[in-house]
């Protein structure tokens, strides 16, 4: 018959071989908190879109368009994935459209059928870079040059040029003179150096000449810009028209 001293050695040995066969406490719950840990990577790694098409939209949004001339991948990959790309941009209420004549790929805002409209300068993406009344006045002028060389050279045709020193007169027609040379043409380089901005016009070179890019034929609605430019010719004739008569009232 066991003693009693006998007894409790033998209850310490079951203990010790009943902790070496369960595992350590925590072992369990810490692997199959890995193991969903790597699934959910998993997960989100095949949620995610692909690295080409996020590189395309992350430039559309930086840039507002993409140019053949000068991201030909990104511009390849756009045009092969239009349908993926627009269905990443629909949250944002934008959609890619592409322009293959021009070799162009642009944001616009999207316009469901049946919205109530919505003027597009709203969109919060967009309203802070929207074109003062100077700004447009020389989209507007840009875009008829440009059209203008599209006629005779053939749409597509791109590297439409103008010199800095043709575009101060037309400015002048709708604002009038400064008096002041030197501040008219510091004047008109700040404008296109803000319109280079939104990618319309490329830097002066050395001759002092702009390239007008393809993206101006998509900027504005053309009757909106035909309205703004009889408007302003309207304002200068009745302003003239005014000085005109108070000279008279003051000569003796």
């Amino acid at each position: 018959m066991a003693g009693v001293f006998d007894q409790i050695v033998g209850r310490q040995q079951a203990d010790e071989v009943s902790e070496e066969q369960s595992p350590p406490e925590g072992k369990d719950s810490s692997h199959s908190m890995a193991e969903e840990g790597l699934a959910g990577t998993d997960g989100e790694n095949s949620a995610r879109t692909d690295v080409k098409l996020r590189e395309v939209a992350q430039e559309l949004l930086r840039m507002g368009l993409l140019e053949e001339s000068l991201r030909p991948h990104l511009y390849r990959t756009a045009l092969a994935s239009m349908e993926r790309l627009n269905a990443t941009l629909e949250p944002l209420d934008l959609i890619a459209r592409a322009d293959e004549i021009r070799g162009l790929v642009f944001l616009a805002v999207r316009h469901e059928d049946g919205d109530v409209f919505q003027d597009e300068w709203s969109h919060p993406l967009v309203r802070k870079q929207r074109l003062n009344m100077e700004q447009t006045l020389l989209v507007a002028i840009l875009r008829q040059h440009f059209i203008a060389y599209e006629q005779d050279a053939g749409t597509g045709a791109g590297d439409a040029m103008v010199a800095v020193d043709e575009l101060i007169p037309h400015m002048q027609v709708y604002l009038g003179e400064s008096g002041s040379e030197a501040r008219e043409r510091t004047r008109m380089l700040q404008l296109l150096d803000q319109l280079k901005g939104h990618g319309l016009v490329s830097a002066p070179d050395s001759h002092e000449r702009v390239v007008i890019r393809s993206m101006i034929a998509h900027l504005a609605n053309p009757e909106n810009l035909t309205a703004l430019l009889y408007e302003l010719k309207a304002r200068v004739a009745a302003e003239s028209s005014d000085r005109q008569d108070s000279d008279k009232e003051g000569m003796p």
